[in-house]
């Protein structure tokens, strides 16, 4: 009896350091036959049995049993997180199930450049195929979100802050717009609310304005002059006359040709025909320009026109400016 016992142990000894060497060679061997990277996406609230599938259908494992076993021995059949995942080919299990458990999911990379407008950020967003275009701009307007960020206005347009951003597929269009915003209550200064009543603005108004300027320019050398004009036609007052207000009041309209009947049509962004601000911004101002709009040159200037080189000349007479317009526009055009 005692000799069964010991032949019965070594056995067993034996049946455990092949299975130890058998797990181990299959948690360090690729699992599966997938020869190029393979997407795959776990929703949330997903099983586990439904991942391992879609990672044996798409030849990520071999085995749907043995990966259920093996999260099953380490305790992680409920501890998988959802998102879009990019595995390689020779991925072994353990990498495979750190990689789910961590959340390590693919992040799309997205710049939106200083001057985008909501719609070119929805489109942006839709090509990479985060949210829908549609959904986006409903979610820029929906006054309960708006009231939730503590943003007031017709709508998000100049709190989206143009930034580059690292987002992942699953995150709502609520929890992208949230970050945009969130981004630009960050780099706002903390003394914003008493610096804009300093010059007789809100908060509202400097980003109204900065949306204005960072359309006027690309120039940094030239933000706070062009600040300065603006600033100077409120008090004469004189209206803005500015002509990207103009076009966004054109938006599905404008055919890139902005014409004299344009500047006739009267709407709340023509700021031909309305006084002061625009009803509200424009486009997605960068902290430079929000910078000039609180911060404008002490300069007397109350016209500019554009050099046709990326720079602009001021006046402060509208004779001066005319001779401008003609030299650097209707000269040049005949």
């Amino acid at each position: 009896m005692k000799k069964i016992l010991i032949s019965f142990a070594v056995l067993l000894a034996v049946l455990l350091v092949v299975a130890e060497i058998y797990g181990y060679y299959y948690v360090h061997s690729a699992a599966g036959s997938a020869r190029e990277e393979v997407t795959v996406e776990v929703r949330p609230g997903a099983s586990f049995h439904s991942v391992a599938k879609t990672l044996n259908e798409k030849e990520v494992i071999d085995s749907r049993k043995k990966f259920y076993l093996y999260a099953k021995l380490k305790g992680a059949l409920q501890s998988i997180k959802a998102g879009e995942y990019l595995f390689d080919p020779g991925v072994t299990p353990e990498e495979i199930l750190r990689k789910l458990r961590k959340g390590s999911v693919i992040k799309y990379r997205l710049t939106i450049p200083e001057g985008f407008n909501l719609y070119q950020i929805a489109e942006l967003l839709d090509k990479k195929g985060l949210v829908s275009r549609t959904e986006f701009i409903s979610m820029a307007f929906d006054k309960k979100l708006m009231k939730k960020l503590g943003v007031e206005g017709v709508s998000l347009e100049g709190y989206l802050y143009p930034e580059t951003y690292f987002f992942v597929k699953g995150m709502s269009c609520e929890e992208i717009i949230s970050a945009m915003v969130g981004r630009l209550i960050d780099i706002l200064p903390e003394d914003i609310e008493k610096r804009a009543a300093e010059i007789g603005f809100t908060v509202k108004d400097v980003i109204n304005l900065a949306s204005i300027i960072e359309k006027e320019t690309a120039n940094p050398d030239e933000r706070s002059l062009i600040s300065a004009v603006f600033h100077n036609r409120l008090k004469k007052p004189m209206r803005l006359q500015t002509d990207p207000t103009v076009i966004y009041g054109m938006i599905g309209r404008f055919d890139g040709d902005l014409k004299k009947k344009d500047l006739k049509k009267k709407t709340p962004y023509n700021t031909y025909r309305i006084n002061g601000l625009p009803l509200g911004p424009i486009a997605n101002p960068g902290i430079d320009s929000i910078k000039a709009a609180l911060s404008p040159a002490d300069v007397d200037y109350i016209y500019f026109v554009s050099m046709n080189n990326g720079s602009h000349v001021f006046a402060r007479t509208l004779k001066e400016h005319n001779r401008n317009v003609w030299k650097y526009q209707k000269r040049r055009n005949r």
